[in-house]
């Protein structure tokens, strides 16, 4: 049985990194950062460790490298960073988006105003706005986009920035 050569193998493996990276992109909801510049470069990682494997043949360590690198930045950075693209704060704060879109789409709405986004938080539990302590005693980023959504009313951190842009267009950032 004849085996497959290194070219077409080291080819494969980049096409499906290709994919892969494509795919593990797309997957994240178009309301977050989809993080383009990071998800290039390990790209570009990958097709180097690709490439590693199409050249040399002789060296049975540097295959195994390139292999380790491709299943590193090609297979498991995509994915993980996708997984971990949504912690428990962004999903909240993409839940209030959803239920404040839809209480102005119900009012016939074009805009999602701040106090939507306050009903809606406050129906989840949260709260809107830094959280006031002795340090800072007053509440900021609770009037006016990007809104500070908390999911849980006493405490500061984790917390999302939230903002619409063109009206019900939601986007949502750690901050």
């Amino acid at each position: 049985m004849k085996s497959v050569s290194p070219a077409v193998r080291a080819s494969v493996a980049a096409g499906l990194c290709v994919v892969i990276a494509i795919v593990a992109a797309l997957a994240v909801d178009s309301r977050l950062d989809r993080h383009w510049v990071i998800r290039g470069i390990t790209l570009a990682v990958a097709i180097c460790c690709a490439g590693v494997l199409w050249t040399d043949k002789r060296r049975k360590a540097r295959q195994i490298i390139g292999f380790v690198g491709l299943l590193m930045f090609g297979l498991v950075f995509p994915v993980t960073s996708t997984t971990w693209s949504q912690p428990p704060e962004i999903k909240f704060a993409l839940a209030v988006a959803d239920d404040a879109k839809a209480a102005a789409q119900k009012q016939a709405s074009s805009v999602v105003s701040v106090a939507d986004v306050k009903a809606a938080t406050e129906a989840r539990g949260g709260a809107v706005g830094t959280l006031k302590t002795d340090r800072t005693p007053e509440v900021r980023n609770a009037d006016a986009y990007p809104l500070v959504i908390r999911a849980k009313k006493d405490q500061g951190r984790p917390r999302a920035c939230l903002a619409f842009e063109h009206g019900l267009d939601a986007k949502v950032r750690p901050c």
